[in-house]
């Protein structure tokens, strides 16, 4: 019975070391790729394990998503969805009141320049995202290329887990983004910010972008993470439980452009000939005349004459 307990104790304590070096699986996205290959090819540089979100429009598209896939980073489809806040929209921005046909159009072509994808992600988006129909037409067109989508939850009550339902598309969230400012140890706070909730939580996403900043830090933090966190592609997240936290929302999207204004306002009549000048002496005529004719100075008269005396 002693030797059965040492021996349960010893598998125990080996069990605690073995464990913590799989307790967190950390997934790093890249987005906004296609526009400055100098940089972008610093990230290429990185462990192949860290993703890249390529604009399907951008310049340099086919070019990085090809180096991408031939160094072994795993390509997203960065599709520019329709923000709340009024500002320029990229070409083909989806929105929540296109058609089915249209959002279909707009996906094709994405997939056709931005080669070897496996999933998309929203580039801004917090009009689109929280849309339930329009998600749902970005999930049926997705069903059909096999891809994962990666909500990056630029709005917290993003529809598109619900909008996923009944189709085969695998949604995954952003956890964090490691450089809403470009000051290097703010983007090293949101770094281990990223790896504190893969280990709490068993997985954690984190999407920056190839600022000078952010490959600063990554050169520098990617290659010295903890022995229980280990770096992986978004895809090898897919299976990982997801947490639905949004209220339905079943607005039907309306069309962006200004309402009908049905007041025009009052319109004036004009005449047809130049009105006649009114002169001072026809105006206190026409007063005199008034007040003669007025029920109280007639009653005086009949008074003053003596009408109602016998």
């Amino acid at each position: 019975m002693l030797q059965f307990r040492s021996l349960a104790l010893s598998v125990t304590a080996a069990l605690a070391m073995i464990s913590p070096a799989h307790a967190g699986k950390l997934s790093i996205v890249i987005d906004d790729f296609g526009y400055r290959p100098h940089q972008e090819n610093q990230v290429l540089a990185l462990p192949n394990t860290i993703s890249v979100a390529v604009l399907p429009n951008a310049p340099h598209a086919r070019e990085m998503a090809t180096k991408a896939h031939n160094s072994g980073h795993e390509v997203l489809i960065h599709l520019p969805m329709a923000p709340l806040s009024k500002q320029p929209l990229e070409k083909d921005t989806l929105r929540p009141e296109m058609s089915s046909d249209e959002i279909d159009r707009i996906i094709r072509d994405a997939v056709n320049k931005v080669p070897y994808a496996v999933g998309l992600n929203n580039h801004m988006g917090s009009a689109m995202t929280s849309s339930l129909f329009g998600m749902q037409k970005v999930m049926q067109t997705l069903s059909h290329y096999n891809f994962y989508f990666l909500d990056s939850m630029t709005i917290g009550n993003s529809q598109s887990m619900r909008a996923a339902a009944g189709t085969n598309v695998k949604v995954i969230k952003r956890r964090v983004f490691l450089d809403d400012t470009q000051n290097e140890a703010d983007i090293r706070v949101q770094f281990n910010r990223a790896v504190q909730l893969a280990r709490r939580n068993g997985s954690a996403i984190a999407i920056g972008h190839p600022h000078p900043s952010t490959v600063r830090v990554l050169q520098q933090m990617v290659y010295n993470l903890p022995p229980d966190i280990t770096l992986v592609r978004p895809s090898s997240l897919l299976n990982e439980p997801q947490v639905d936290n949004s209220t339905p929302n079943n607005a039907t999207p309306v069309q962006t452009t200004a309402p009908r204004n049905p007041f025009h306002g009052v319109k004036l009549c004009k005449p047809k000939q130049p009105q006649q000048p009114v002169y001072a002496s026809r105006f206190f005529n026409v007063l005199s005349d008034s007040i003669t004719h007025s029920t109280l100075v007639q009653y005086m008269q009949l008074q003053w004459q003596g009408w109602d005396k016998p």
